[in-house]
């Protein structure tokens, strides 16, 4: 027995941790050596270090902006009695911290994204309400000159225009900014023509409405039974339609030509309807086909920005922003299947 036990000595004392287990107190050295140095094992206690590191490896937290990272000892089963921190207490706790640090910053994101809703349905009521009163003391005035615009100015009916830019302008005002692009290519005031343009909000005819431009917009006939604005729309001369109603829709191009021989100008949205993901539709042909007849000039226009102010099914939200125009040189010719490819092309171009 003696024997074994001076073979133990000697095996010991040549030991490379020797050192760090006879000849130190188990104190602050066993601490640094568990947290910062690199300390010298033999090759059975690197293997033994390396696979503990292995298995906790899943357990060492990602770097976090407002967590700490966590310093695994490799020697923790060796200095265990030694080290006063409780390792698996830091990491779940390190954990923890990550965890709530995600939740608060989801929190602080959803919290951000509801007042940014609430803001633009705010924003919403204001506009209507906004609409409704200008509407209202402007649509006095319009009646008011109404018989003086019978007499005198029955086709185009320029008072009631101005009175529907002022209209449209004082309403949009407070809540988004538009700028022109290309007001040189728009024709005389007097020169009779067809506009069209891409449509991609129910903002698109207010911000139209501002070019002061005596045109004919085409609306369905259940708008003008709307008060206020549908009476101010029967005023203004808009050309009523109804819907997959094939004899509607030729009394309607019929009295668009008419309009455009007796010196008045109408206007079109090619696609039909608006556009809900912001991108172009396809072009219906009545409107180039009455250019072609009439011989007027086709005016392309690029509506940049309607859609994020306010998206095409959400009419009760008005989200902040700016409004592009751009009007692009008339187009003209005889072939309505190629006036209406060169206006797509045009007003693809700035889209």
């Amino acid at each position: 027995m003696s024997s074994v036990r001076a073979l133990l000595s000697t095996s010991l004392s040549q030991s490379p941790l020797s050192s760090m287990f006879l000849n130190s107190s188990p104190s602050m050295e066993m601490f640094q050596l568990c947290t910062y140095k690199r300390p010298t094992y033999d090759h059975q206690v690197l293997r033994t270090s390396l696979s503990y590191a292995q298995r906790r490896l899943a357990g060492i937290p990602r770097k976090h902006r407002n967590a700490l990272w966590v310093s695994f000892c490799p020697n923790e089963e060796l200095c265990r009695p030694h080290c006063s921190c409780n390792l698996r207490y830091q990491n779940k706790h390190a954990r923890d911290t990550v965890a709530r640090c995600e939740l608060a910053a989801a929190g602080d994101s959803h919290s951000l994204s509801a007042d940014l809703k609430m803001e633009s349905k705010v924003r919403g009521a204001c506009f209507y309400a906004v609409t409704a009163l200008s509407a209202v003391f402007l649509f006095v005035l319009m009646l008011v000159g109404h018989p003086f615009v019978l007499l005198f100015d029955r086709q185009r009916r320029k008072f009631h225009h101005y009175v529907a830019k002022v209209w449209a302008s004082l309403t949009v005002a407070p809540f988004y900014r538009i700028k022109f692009e290309g007001l040189e290519n728009l024709p005389p005031p007097d020169t009779p023509a067809v506009y069209v343009s891409n449509h991609q909000s129910f903002l698109d005819i207010y911000t139209l409405l501002t070019l002061g431009r005596s045109f004919k917009f085409i609306s369905k006939t259940g708008i003008f039974l709307f008060p206020i604005i549908g009476w101010a729309m029967f005023l203004l001369g808009t050309i009523p339609l109804k819907r997959m109603d094939s004899r509607s829709q030729m009394d309607c191009l019929k009295r668009c030509m008419d309009l455009i021989r007796k010196g008045a100008s109408v206007f079109f949205f090619p696609e039909g309807t608006r556009s809900k993901d912001g991108k172009l539709g396809a072009f219906k042909k009545g409107a180039f086909s009455i250019a072609a007849k009439t011989n007027a000039p086709v005016v392309p226009i690029t509506l940049i920005g309607t859609g994020q102010i306010m998206p095409a099914g959400r009419e009760g939200i008005v989200n902040v922003g700016w409004v592009k125009v751009v009007i692009h040189k008339p187009l003209g010719g005889k072939d309505a299947e190629m006036l209406c490819k060169e206006a797509r092309t045009t007003i693809a171009s700035v889209l």
